[in-house]
C-alpha cells in the first residue's frame, strides 16, 4: 500500500498520445483568425528532452512582439491540456506555449516531482522565449502540479507579468497527511507519520528531491507577481483551503475566486472570463489590425458593398443622391434627366454620381460665387476630421473597436463589429476645403472695406439657400452611408 501510494505522488499514469490528434492542428482558424502551431524540443538542466508546443498567429508580422502565455499542466497532465488556454488566450493576441514537464506525456524521464523539477523544465521554456525577439511579456498559467511549478519558479523571477495558480496545494508534507483521512486509512496518527517519513526517505532516493522542501508558503511571502488562485470548492484531492493559505501569505497583488466542481472537472466559463481579464491587464497585448475578407461582397463600382444591403432601397437612395447633387452643384432649376431609367444596375448609378456629386467641384463652385463662407452652417462632415481607419483589436472579454474610415474604401467583414452608428459618427471622407485663398485678400483697405460689405449683403441672401442645397445633399449622402453600414456590419455580441 505505501509503495503504491509513493507511486501515485512520483510516477502517476503516463498520457501518452498523438500530438496531430489531441492537439491543436500546424494551422487552424480561430474567431475570424488563422493561427499555428509550432513543435519544438528543449533540453533541460538534467539533459532530458522536453517535448513543447507554441501556439501563435499565422503570420506573425515581424515588427510585432507579443505576449506569452506558459501553460504549466498537472500531475498525470500533458500539453494537450493546453487546448482550453489556446482558446481563451489567442483572440487576445497572447501567445499560448506549453510542453510536457519530464517525467510527463511525450518527455523524457521516469518520475515527476509535484513541482520541485519542474521549475527547473520552466526556466528552460522561460529562457527560450527570452531569446525570441517577437515574445514580450510572459506569464504563466499552472493547474495543481503546474500550480505549484509556477509558483516556485515566480519566487525566482520577479520579471514574470502575471501568474494564474489552479487548485495549488501549500505544502506537500501537510497534503499527504490529509490524504490518509480522504482515502480512509485506519491507522493511528504516529503510524501514518511514521510511514510518511519513510516514503520521505524513497522519494528521495528514486525521484531525487526532499518532500518537506515542497512549501508554496515559504515561497508566497517572498513572491510580488500579481496572482489570481482559483479553487474548485469541492475539491477532495488538494481541499479549498491550501489556496486560502497562499493566498492569505502571498506578499504580491492577489485575487481569489472560487467555483464549483473537483479538482479535475472543467472550470465555469466566468473563471475563464477571468483569466482573460487579468492576463490581458498584466501582459497589455497589442493591437494588431483584423484581416479583412472580400470573398463575400459583390463589386458596386468602387464600393464594396456586403450582400446583405438591399439593392433596391441603395438604388433609391443612390437615385435621390445623384438628382440632389445636380441640384446643388447646378443654379439651374431645370429638372434632372431621366437618363437612368430604374432597370439600370446600381453599379452603373454610383460613377454617375460620383461625377456628379464630386464635393471638391460644389465647394470650388461656390467659393468662386461667394456663397460660401466658413463659420455659418457649414456641414460637419465637410470640416477637417480624421480618416484613417483605426486598428482593429478582438478579446475574448471585451471588444471596444471604432471605425474611422472612408465611405469610398469601405469594407466591413463579418466578423467586425461596430458601436452604434449615429448621425454624427465620422464615416465619411473629410474633404479640405482650400480656406486659404479667402484669407489672401487685396491690399488696398478701400477695396478691402468694399469686399466686406458685399460679403455680408451676399451672406445674408444667400445664407438660407445654400443651406438648404448642402442639408438636402448631407441627409441623403448619411442615408446611404448608414444604408451600407447597416446592412454589412455585425452586431458586437453581449457578453455572457
Amino acid at each position: 500500500m505505501i509503495e503504491q501510494f509513493i507511486n501515485f505522488i512520483i510516477r502517476p499514469p503516463r498520457a501518452e498520445y498523438d500530438p496531430d490528434q489531441y492537439l491543436w492542428e500546424k494551422e487552424f482558424t480561430l474567431a475570424g483568425r488563422t493561427y499555428q502551431r509550432q513543435d519544438l524540443e528543449l533540453k533541460n538542466s538534467r539533459g532530458y528532452t522536453l517535448q513543447c508546443s507554441h501556439y501563435l498567429p499565422s503570420p506573425l508580422p515581424e515588427d510585432i512582439s507579443l505576449p506569452c502565455v506558459i501553460y504549466c499542466h498537472g500531475n498525470s497532465g500533458c500539453r494537450a491540456d493546453a487546448n482550453e488556454a489556446a482558446v481563451i488566450l489567442l483572440p487576445s493576441n497572447i501567445s499560448v506555449f506549453t510542453l510536457d514537464f519530464s517525467g510527463s506525456g511525450l518527455s523524457d524521464g521516469d518520475h515527476v516531482s509535484l513541482g520541485w523539477h519542474e521549475k527547473d523544465d520552466l526556466k528552460m521554456v522561460v529562457s527560450y522565449l527570452r531569446s525570441n525577439k517577437q515574445v514580450s511579456r510572459i506569464g504563466l498559467w499552472g493547474r495543481s502540479m503546474g500550480a505549484v511549478t509556477s509558483l516556485l519558479y515566480g519566487a525566482e523571477d520577479p520579471s514574470i507579468a502575471g501568474m494564474v495558480l489552479d487548485s495549488a496545494f501549500s505544502n506537500l508534507y501537510g497534503l499527504m497527511m490529509e490524504l490518509a483521512d480522504v482515502y480512509k486509512i485506519r491507522l493511528p496518527k504516529f503510524t501514518v507519520k511514521m510511514a510518511v517519513q519513510y516514503m520521505r526517505r524513497v522519494i528521495e532516493k528514486k525521484a531525487k528531491f526532499d518532500i518537506m522542501n515542497l512549501n508554496c508558503l515559504l515561497v508566497a511571502r517572498k513572491t510580488f507577481i500579481p496572482v489570481l488562485f482559483g479553487h474548485g470548492n469541492d475539491d477532495q484531492f488538494i481541499q479549498p483551503h491550501h489556496s486560502d493559505l497562499i493566498s492569505e501569505s502571498y506578499a504580491g497583488d492577489k485575487n481569489i475566486i472560487k467555483f464549483d466542481g473537483d479538482h479535475n472537472s472543467s472550470r465555469p466559463q466566468f473563471f475563464y472570463d477571468s483569466v482573460s481579464l487579468f492576463f490581458y491587464n498584466v501582459l497589455r497585448p497589442p493591437h494588431i489590425p483584423r484581416a479583412r475578407k472580400l470573398d463575400r461582397y459583390f463589386d458596386l463600382g468602387d464600393l464594396k458593398i456586403g450582400s446583405a444591403v438591399n439593392e433596391s432601397l441603395l438604388y433609391g437612395i443612390i437615385s435621390s443622391l445623384q438628382s440632389a447633387t445636380i441640384d446643388a452643384a447646378s443654379s439651374s432649376s431645370a429638372p434632372p434627366s431621366n437618363s437612368n431609367s430604374n432597370t439600370a444596375p446600381v453599379r452603373e448609378l454610383i460613377p454617375k454620381v460620383a461625377a456628379v456629386a464630386a464635393p471638391e467641384s460644389m465647394i470650388r463652385e461656390e467659393l468662386m460665387r461667394g456663397n460660401y463662407v466658413t463659420g455659418h452652417d457649414e456641414p460637419p462632415d465637410m470640416k477637417d476630421e480624421p480618416n484613417d481607419l483605426a486598428e482593429d483589436y478582438y478579446s475574448y472579454t471585451s471588444s471596444t473597436r471604432e471605425s474611422w474610415g472612408r465611405c469610398s474604401s469601405l469594407v466591413c467583414s463579418d466578423e467586425e463589429s461596430y458601436p452604434d452608428y449615429r448621425d454624427d459618427d465620422n464615416c465619411s471622407e473629410a474633404f479640405a476645403t482650400p480656406l486659404g485663398s479667402l484669407r489672401e485678400m487685396s491690399a488696398d483697405p478701400k477695396e478691402e472695406e468694399n469686399s466686406q460689405k458685399k460679403k455680408k449683403k451676399g451672406e445674408r441672401s444667400t445664407k438660407k439657400h445654400k443651406s438648404d442645397r448642402f442639408e438636402k445633399w448631407e441627409s441623403l449622402s448619411r442615408k446611404l452611408r448608414l444604408c451600407i453600414l447597416k446592412g454589412s456590419v455585425n452586431r458586437r455580441p453581449k457578453r455572457s
